[in-house]
């Protein structure tokens, strides 16, 4: 296997880590009768964008680098909301 065939493996991997939170998505909306966002969905978000974004800087694609950042701030983001939150609520402390 040649090099580019290996960060072409990788970045395929990538998108179907990313793809699979919509799927993740989907399976517990469907199980709840409602829309539902399960925290599973930022790690694969987390997940399959690191390695885009490894992807992306080793193609040296800008526009692909910025999207792939951006997002990546947003997931980690959400993670410390969700449990900021948790640690709120078993604390009893209220923001």
């Amino acid at each position: 296997m040649t090099s580019e065939q290996i960060w072409i493996a990788i970045g395929l991997m990538g998108q179907l880590l990313f793809s699979w939170r919509f799927i993740l998505q989907w399976i517990v909306s469907e199980k709840n009768k409602r829309s539902v966002i399960p925290i599973g969905f930022w790690y694969l978000s987390i997940g399959g964008s690191l390695i885009l974004l490894s992807y992306a800087i080793h193609r040296a694609d800008p526009v692909f680098i910025l999207g792939q950042s951006g997002g990546l701030i947003i997931y980690l983001r959400n993670l410390m909301l969700i449990y900021r939150e948790r640690l709120n609520v078993s604390t009893g402390v209220i923001c």
